[in-house]
């Protein structure tokens, strides 16, 4: 019965490391979270409006069929602090969006 409970235990610890390298590596790998807005929008105390995703999607601007229009100068917006339909507090770059500190991440962490 020893060997039992001593076979179980180790089981229960590979599945338990298994499970903890693949949430690491999961995280790593996410994108950021972003919202499309219009760059020429930003007020004070509000930051940018958010717009449809659709304006995002594209590096063009223009017209996107009959009657609609594109956000004129729409980018997406990374790990802002969203609030009613305005963006604030993040950034463009998508690449210091990235967390570059987290368990299994290559790059450096900040301090």
């Amino acid at each position: 019965m020893a060997q039992t409970r001593r076979r179980l235990r180790s089981s229960k610890v590979v599945l338990g490391g298994m499970g903890v390298l693949a949430a690491a590596l999961s995280a790593c790998g996410s994108d950021p979270d972003r919202r499309c807005v219009d760059r020429d929008s930003y007020t004070l105390g509000d930051g940018y409006k958010v717009v449809s995703d659709k304006n995002c999607s594209s590096g063009s601007s223009g017209s996107v069929g009959k009657g609609r229009s594109r956000a004129a100068d729409a980018d997406w917006y990374y790990d802002a602090d969203v609030s009613s339909g305005y963006a604030d507090n993040g950034t463009f770059s998508r690449s210091e969006a990235v967390d570059r500190g987290g368990f299994g991440c290559s790059g450096s962490g900040g301090g």
